[in-house]
């Protein structure tokens, strides 16, 4: 079992946008930047050095805030107004390098929510999602204490990937609206043009956290929309439904795999 880090030896503090971006995009599973507000390196303190004696801090990590892309969101917290988007950031990318310490994720999270009520005292409210896609049910949220409010909670329908060979890579949905300017099934025939594979994206795990103070968080729980559910199950896998489609004499026809 991997030993626990030496918080001891741990900092956060923010680093130039630029370097987070290198960072997620080289490292986070995901490849891709996204909303960013607060960049925050994670250094790790060393005595190591090849070129130099003394102790120097390893930028070993990154942990990016960002506003939510969109009003759906936020408006699908409470059921007034009184949360804004000024008041609500989303955690939109963790990565830290292997082998830094079990417990470390979860320690960089709590020392991100000191620095955010420190730095940032107007938000009140974060919101963060696990991807079922690459099998993540959240489990570093329940260590700190996030709250579940159950998966595809804001959505407003399914959205859809899209594969144009049969060992192609699965083209997420944004990226696929942005090519073929459309998500329909129909347009997506006609613009493609030949045999190609459809299948739904898991609704993400959604989790919120509250930065206010015990009173604000009293006020904003009685107004929630979206309830507060038991944890899930973290070994659920997600397998999704795909079609083959193709058009036979100009008439689209799907076959379920």
């Amino acid at each position: 079992m991997e030993d626990r880090v030496d918080t001891s030896k741990v900092t956060i503090c923010p680093i130039p946008k630029s370097v987070a971006k290198t960072m997620v995009i080289r490292y986070h599973y995901s490849h891709r930047f996204t909303s960013c507000r607060y960049a925050l390196g994670v250094f790790y303190k060393k005595d190591n050095h090849k070129f130099f004696d003394g102790e120097y801090e390893d930028l070993i990590g990154v942990i990016v805030y960002g506003h939510p892309v969109g009003e759906s969101a936020v408006k699908s917290i409470v059921t007034d107004d009184s949360i804004g988007l000024d008041n609500v950031l989303e955690l939109t990318r963790l990565f830290i390098y292997d082998g830094t310490g079990s417990n470390i994720e979860s320690y960089v999270i709590g020392q991100s929510f000191k620095w955010l009520k420190k730095n940032a005292p107007n938000v009140k409210v974060l919101l963060s999602y696990a991807d079922p896609e690459v099998n993540h049910a959240g489990i570093i949220y329940r260590a700190t204490n996030w709250l579940y409010q159950g998966r595809g909670a804001s959505a407003i329908a399914p959205s859809y990937s899209i594969k144009e060979t049969p060992d192609g890579p699965w083209i997420h949905s944004r990226s696929a609206g942005a090519r073929w300017k459309s998500r329909r099934t129909k347009s997506l025939a006609n613009k493609i043009g030949h045999v190609f594979w459809k299948k739904q994206e898991a609704f993400k795990h959604r989790y919120i956290y509250f930065l206010c103070d015990k009173k604000e968080k009293k006020r904003i729980l009685s107004k929630l929309k979206i309830p507060i559910l038991p944890y899930p199950d973290s070994s659920e896998q997600f397998k999704p439904p795909i079609q083959e489609i193709q058009i036979i004499d100009g008439k689209i026809h799907t076959k379920w795999l």
